[in-house]
């Protein structure tokens, strides 16, 4: 008679992220199970570890005056967005750039398909990126061809500090750009009668 003897599973290592990993070399995987210490903003790209400091209210009140524009809209047209997120609710795993981002909102128009790595299958149609002193470079420079990489079909740079918003259109392949002004209409095909009111947002910013 052969006994067999099994041997106890070892338990995978807690990886902790905090301020001092800034510019860390992480794979996707580890970075996407890791514990992070709290206030601080943590995104992975192209496999370093990138940490700034929470944004100042003023980026908070623009992507909340963006949300609740976007979720008047919704209720208004009752099953044009499947789900209104903004950064600490979803995520986007970009393994072609070993990337996780964060964006400040993501809508989805398109039902949550069934599998069990949600977060690398379910892809935004329109991601949107408030620009903050920190975030600039990333939001113009990189993150433009992750999105692209994951199939994004549009992605909005909203900029107060340049007074304009930033639309990049998926076209042939690659983006297509437009610049618009706060006095222009801000539409997307995506989303059929929707207008952001772009004053609104800047104004939200020096809202007291």
């Amino acid at each position: 008679m052969t006994i067999a003897i099994t041997r106890p599973r070892k338990r995978r290592r807690k990886i902790v992220v905090g301020p001092g990993d800034d510019g860390r070399h992480m794979s996707l995987d580890d970075f996407d199970d890791a514990e992070v210490v709290p206030g601080y903003s943590y995104e992975l790209g192209n496999g370093l570890i990138e940490v700034s400091n929470v944004p100042a209210i003023e980026h908070g009140r623009q992507v909340e005056e963006i949300r609740d524009q976007l979720g008047a809209y919704g209720l208004d047209h009752a099953g044009a967005i499947d789900y209104l997120s903004t950064s600490n609710n979803a995520k986007l795993l970009i393994g072609s750039h070993e990337s996780e981002r964060h964006p400040d909102l993501m809508v989805y128009l398109s039902p949550a398909p069934e599998a069990k790595d949600l977060w690398s299958t379910w892809v935004p149609e329109l991601v949107i990126e408030v620009v903050s002193k920190q975030s600039a470079k990333r939001d113009y420079e990189v993150k433009p061809a992750e999105y692209l990489a994951l199939g994004v079909s549009e992605y909005w740079i909203v900029d107060g500090f340049k007074s304009r918003l930033t639309i990049l259109t998926r076209w042939r392949g690659q983006w297509k750009k437009r610049m618009v002004k706060p006095t222009q209409k801000v539409a997307t095909p995506l989303l059929p009668g929707f207008t952001l009111d772009l004053k609104r947002v800047f104004a939200a910013a020096r809202r007291k």
